[in-house]
Parts: structure tokens; sequence; C-alpha cells
């Protein structure tokens, strides 16, 4: 008689070697089960990966999150969800962050226990239904479905994204991770910028600043459908195939009790990942200022909608040079972990000190149409555009290091499938909590400065707590014993047949 653990492995027993180019003319011979999702081919003379391979999975991830959150990020950009006042988006998303904050901490259980696809799958549904209750609300007063809404999304988005990161900083080697969050985040990003050229396109030669159109609601509504549906076709993080034929390490039947004491189990496993979670709780902070109180309150709708698309697209360029110089080889690890550290710690002060400089333009009460009648909104035609122009670029282009710098510390403490999706629920469950609070501050008035000093003074405080964890716990590689500590998976099963690790077993 067979048991569980025997059975779960039954899809590693028949394996074939399949020619795989690794891109350097060289070509290796993974052991690959049996069956379509290992099959490789050829399309127009090159090797595309199998279907359950790292880099294939990767994609499907950055499309769904390009139609899912990427969508709302276009919307968010726009200030107050594409609406004039951005009280309604304020409260939605406080909402929104609340409830993101309880299940992105728990997200870790439910990837470990329910498995990436389908975790992604009904967390794209969420976004779906915030985009609805906008359009419905520019019709209608309906309080109670947005924040329903809001809500709904939060617990849906601490899904998706924590499934998300579980993919993108366990599934490549130490070697690729920075490379992988390039990847990722510049198809994400891609949907914010093409979610941007929407309201644009709508708005081009309108100079007023107006809520946009139903046509716009309804094109997010449609892309953000289509990214849940997406979900539905990804492979879950047991079936993944590495290029050198080793596997994601999971724990084998896990139980909803096993994951719950997985969470302090990960905490045990490497404490000084609490020193992180300051920068896990402001890396979300500085959204709120820059779209509602910069992008939101001081530009008109079409100007709004082209500083959106450049800050997005900052992000992309961002991405692709961090992705590269965080996986620079000849260097050590450890050594990129401080150098990264530093530039961080210098673009905070070069980018929010010319940020300070433009902030001491206006108020909150001089951009307030009712308390200042004779207000009128900024538009990319006035004299004086371009500085703020270039500073909403910078601040798109360090939101992405931020990110890519917490993402790329989290890989480098674990290659544990099942310890990285705790890392990343930490992650969105602490940013999410940090937002929640920004945006009922905003909701309740807070003074745009204050707001601004906030912002500066939390990057700089977390730069300052994180660095021992960064300086003395980042190592140049993280042995697969260490890994599997936790967890009933043994080397025989995450390496392959000619590993050097694996001799003996």
């Amino acid at each position: 008689m067979s048991t569980d653990k025997e059975t779960a492995r039954t899809t590693d027993e028949h394996v074939a070697p399949v020619e795989y180019d690794n891109g350097n003319g060289n070509f290796d011979a993974p052991a690959l089960p049996t069956g379509w999702k290992y099959r490789q081919r050829r399309i127009f003379g090159l090797n595309v990966p199998w279907y359950a391979s790292p880099k294939v999975q990767l994609l499907m991830v950055a499309f769904v999150c390009f139609m899912c959150p990427g969508m709302f990020n276009a919307l968010g950009g726009l200030g107050g969800g594409g609406k004039t006042d951005a009280t309604l988006a304020d409260n939605m998303n406080t909402a929104l962050y609340s409830a993101f904050a309880v299940f992105g901490i728990f997200g870790g259980t439910f990837v470990n226990k329910l498995g990436v696809k389908w975790t992604l799958a009904f967390g794209g549904t969420g976004y779906c239904l915030y985009a609805i209750s906008l359009l419905v609300s520019v019709h209608d007063n309906v309080p109670g479905f947005n924040l329903f809404a809001g809500a709904w999304l939060g617990v849906c988005a601490g899904l998706l994204w924590t499934a998300q990161g579980t993919i993108m900083i366990s599934y490549p080697n130490e070697k690729q991770k920075g490379k992988y969050f390039a990847i990722f985040w510049g198809i994400f990003n891609m949907g914010a910028v093409i979610g941007s050229l929407i309201p644009l396109g709508q708005n081009i030669n309108i100079k007023t600043n107006a809520t946009v159109s139903d046509g716009t609601y309804i094109g997010f509504i449609v892309l953000m459908a289509l990214g849940a549906f997406l979900a539905m076709f990804l492979c879950n993080a047991g079936d993944i195939v590495r290029e050198d034929g080793s596997r994601v390490i999971l724990m084998k039947n896990p139980s909803w009790q096993s994951e719950l004491i997985g969470l302090w189990e990960t905490l045990r496993f490497e404490p000084f990942v609490i020193l992180l979670f300051p920068m896990f709780f402001v890396s979300n902070w500085f959204y709120v200022y820059q779209q509602n109180a910069m992008n939101g309150a001081y530009f008109d709708t079409r100007t709004k909608s082209l500083n959106s698309l450049l800050y997005w697209l900052a992000q992309i360029v961002a991405a692709a040079i961090w992705g590269f110089f965080l996986d620079v080889q000849g260097v050590s690890r450890s050594f990129r972990a401080k150098v990264t550290w530093g530039v961080l710690f210098v673009l905070t002060f070069a980018i929010w000190g010319g940020g300070y400089a433009f902030e001491k333009r206006y108020t909150r009460e001089t951009v307030n149409i009712k308390l200042n009648p004779e207000w009128k909104a900024f538009d990319w035609s006035d004299s004086g555009y371009v500085g703020p122009m270039f500073l909403y670029i910078f601040y798109g282009f360090y939101d992405a290091a931020w990110q890519a710098s917490i993402y790329w510390f989290m890989g480098a403490l674990s290659n544990s499938g099942r310890r990285s999706a705790n890392y990343v629920g930490f992650y969105k469950g602490i940013q999410s909590c940090g937002a929640a609070i920004v945006n009922n501050l905003d909701a309740r008035k807070l003074s745009f400065e204050r707001e601004f000093i906030s912002n500066w003074v939390l990057l700089a405080v977390s730069l300052v707590i994180a660095a021992p964890v960064i300086f003395l716990k980042i190592r140049d590689h993280v042995d697969v014993e260490e890994d599997l500590a936790g967890t009933d998976e043994t080397i025989a099963d995450v390496l392959p047949a000619d590993h050097p690790e694996k001799r003996g077993v």
C-alpha cells in the first residue's frame, strides 16, 4: 500500500532526458517527468522552455498582474481612482489595505495549502469588482458597495501578491533572482502604462480636471476579468522543474495547522528578517502622496494621465537596471547587498530632497477649488512643467528600485518555496498595514507637507534599521540543507540526479 507521501511523488518516477539550450550554445539534459507540461518545442528556430518551467510560469503570472494590479495601478495613478475628489478612493483603499494586511500576513499559509494557481485566480476577481464599484459610484451614491469592494479586493490582493512573490523569488536559482524581478516588473508595469494611455487618449485635448469617462472604467473591468481567467492556466509549484532539473522546496501534504506553525518557524529560522519590516511598512506609503497629493491634486486630467504614463515607464526602466546589477556575476552577493543599500540611501535623500522643493509650492487648501475658486489645475502646456515631470519620473524610478531591493533581499535569505511564501506574506501584510494607515490619514485631510515629511523620514529610518540584516545576514549562498529545515523534503526530492550535493543519497 502506498502512503500519501509516496503518491505525491508519482509524477517524478517517469523521467525522460530533454535537450535544452542554455543560451550559450551548450545543451543540458535535465531529467523531466513525462507529459505535455514538460515537452520542449522549437518555434522559429528557438528552443521554448517546457510549460512547467520557471520562465514560462513567470511570464504567465506577469501577464496576470499586467491585467489585474497593473490596471489597478493605472487607475490609482490618476489620483482618487479617476475621480476629482479622492475621499471615496481613500476610504475604499483604507478598507482594502486593512483587509490586505491580514490576508497578506497569512497569505503564505493559503499559497502553501491551496497552491499558486487557485490562489492567483481567486485573487484576480477582486480587481474587477473594485473597478465596477467605482463605475457605479459615478452614477449613484453606493458607499456600502464601494467599501465592500475595497475590502474584498484587500482579501484577494493579499492572496494574489503572496502567490506572485512566491513564484518570483523561489522559482529561479540564486543567480537569476534579479533578472526574474526585472522581467516580471517590466511586464506588470506595462499594464499600468497601457492603462494610462486609455484616459490620456480620451482626454488629450481637454484642459480640465474631471472624473474619467465610463468607457475608461469599462476598459479596466474587461482587462481585469481576463487576468483572473488567465491565472487558472498556471501550474502549481509542485509541478515546476528548473533548467538544472531541481525542484522548488515545498512541504509535502501541508495542513492548515502545519502552515500556521510555519509562520512562526519562518521567523525562528531567520529572526533578523524582522529588521526588514520597516522597509515593508513604508513600501506602499509613498503612493498616496505621489498619486493623490501631487499628481491628483496639482495637475489637470490629461496631464495626470501623462504623468502616470511616465511614472510607470520609469518603473520598467528601473526594474531592468536593478535586475541587471543585482545579478552581476564576479561580485559576491553579500557585497552587492551592501552596495544596493548604499545606493538606496543616496537616492532617498537626492530624490525626496528635490520633492521637498516642489511640495512647498502649494498646500491642500490652495488647490481646493471650493476654498480657492481662482485655482487652475496645472497643464503640461504651462511654463515650468518640465521640472515636476522629471520629479514624478524619478519617483517612479525610486519605487521600482525600492521594491526590487526588498524582493531580492528576501530571495537572498532563502530559496525555499514554503519559506519564501511566508516572507512575501509578511511583506505584503505589513506593507498593506502602512498603506491602510496613510490612506486613512489622507481621507482625514492631513496636510500635504506632513504627508511628504512622513515619507522621507520613514524611508530613511527604515533603511537604517534594515542595515544589520543586509550587512550581516545576506550571504553568498544558502545551503539546501538549511532550506530543508522545517519541511519533510529530502535532498533527493529537490536536486537533479547529477548535483554534487546529491551524491550518496
